[in-house]
C-alpha cells in the first residue's frame, strides 16, 4: 500500500514554472495584493521546519499557483489541478484529498499561511508522528476518522491508475484484504489511528513518500525563485 501524496506536492513545485505563463488570464486584483492572506514569515518559519528566506521563496512559488486563473492571491482547485495537469477539467483523487488537507479552515482555497504549514510536512526535518497522521487523513476519504476497507480500496485502485499498473480484480481484492487484515488488529472492522501508527511502524517504507528530500534547501532547490525575487525587488 503506497501514498502518492509526495508525488502530487513535488509535482507542484516541479510544474510551477510553466504556470502564469498565460497572458489572457483574468485578473481581479493588482499584482501588490496578489498574497492578501499573508502571514507573518517570522511565524510561519517558527511553526515549521523552513526559515524566513525559505518562507519568502515559496512566497514566490504560491504566487505563480495563484494567478494560473484568478489572480486573487489564493490556490483554488481547478488551479492546482491545472497546475498539475494543464488541464481544469481533470480529476484526481490524490490531488482531491492533497487540497482538502491543505486547505485546512475547509474555505475552498489555499491560503498561504495553509501551503506552508502543509507543505512542511513533508519536510525530511518534520516530525514522524506528524508524517503518520497526515498520511492516515489522507486515507480518511470520508473524514469519519477512520479508514474503512472501501476507502483502502479507493485508494490502492488510485495508486494502481498512477502508477499505470493493470491487476484483475481478483488480485486487487486479495490486495485489499491483506493489508486491511493486517492492519485492523482490533477486528472492528475499521482502522483508527493507533493501528494504522503500528502498521507504519512495521512497514516504515509507507512513509518514504512524506519527504520531500529537497525541501532541506529551499535555496539551492529553487534558485530561479529567489533570482526573480531580487530582480522584482530591485525594479520597485
Amino acid at each position: 500500500m503506497g501514498c502518492s501524496s509526495s508525488k502530487v506536492a513535488e509535482n507542484i513545485m516541479d510544474g510551477s514554472s510553466e504556470v502564469g505563463k498565460d497572458k489572457n488570464l483574468p485578473s481581479q486584483v493588482k499584482e501588490n495584493e496578489l498574497i492578501s492572506c499573508s502571514e507573518d514569515f517570522s511565524i510561519l518559519a517558527s511553526e515549521t521546519p523552513f526559515t524566513v528566506r525559505e518562507v519568502e521563496i515559496l512566497k514566490e512559488l504560491y504566487k505563480k499557483l495563484s494567478a494560473v486563473i484568478v489572480k486573487n492571491g489564493l490556490i483554488q482547485k481547478e488551479e492546482l489541478h491545472f497546475a498539475l495537469f494543464r488541464n481544469r477539467n481533470k480529476r484526481n483523487l490524490f490531488v482531491d484529498r492533497m487540497f482538502d488537507l491543505f486547505d485546512v479552515n475547509h474555505n475552498g482555497h489555499i491560503e498561504f499561511g495553509e501551503f506552508i504549514r502543509s507543505l512542511g510536512i513533508f519536510h525530511p526535518k518534520a516530525p514522524r508522528a506528524d508524517k503518520i497522521k497526515y498520511a492516515f487523513r489522507l486515507y480518511d476519504l470520508r473524514h469519519t476518522g477512520y479508514i474503512e476497507r472501501e476507502e483502502l480500496k479507493e485508494m490502492v485502485l488510485m495508486i494502481l491508475v498512477e502508477s499505470d499498473l493493470v491487476l484483475s480484480d481478483d488480485v486487487v481484492e486479495t490486495i485489499v484484504d491483506k493489508t486491511f487484515l493486517e492492519t485492523d488488529t482490533k477486528g472492528d472492522g475499521k482502522i483508527d489511528l493507533e493501528e494504522w501508527s503500528e502498521y507504519v511502524g512495521k512497514n516504515p517504507s509507507l512513509l518514504k513518500n512524506m519527504t520531500l528530500p529537497y525541501l532541506m534547501d529551499i535555496t539551492l532547490a529553487f534558485p530561479s525563485f529567489m533570482l526573480n525575487a531580487e530582480t522584482e525587488e530591485s525594479h520597485s
